[in-house]
Formats: C-alpha cells, structure tokens, sequence
C-alpha cells in the first residue's frame, strides 16, 4: 500500500504542477504522509522531473530541509 501512496503523490504534483503554490502545498502533505525511504526516492524522482520546470524547482529546497 505505501508504493501506492507514492505513486498516488506523484500523480497528485503532476497535475498541480501549473501552479507553484499549489505545488508546494502538496509537497508538504506528501513530506509529512510518506515513509522516510519513501520521501528519498520521491526526491529523486522530483529532480528528474522539474529539469524542465524551472518554476518549480525552488521547491526542492523544501525537501533539503
């Protein structure tokens, strides 16, 4: 059920990424509801997929923190 819930993140940030704000709301749901390995790998998946989002890559600074 966790990679589930990963999965379900995922979708939730790619259909909200057109608004930044919104965006980093979700991210910080998804921070607080995932798994700590579950957190590492959606950061990762986060940087491949804000390459060509330059708006959105402030909130990487989120998960650094």
């Amino acid at each position: 059920m966790a990679k589930g819930m990963l999965e379900y993140t995922k979708t939730v940030l790619k259909k909200v990424s057109f608004d930044s704000r919104l965006f980093l709301k979700e991210l910080k749901k998804a921070v607080e509801r995932l798994l700590p390995e579950e957190v590492e790998e959606l950061k990762l998946w986060l940087q491949q997929y804000l390459t060509d989002k330059p708006e959105l890559q402030q909130s990487l600074i989120y998960l650094k923190a």
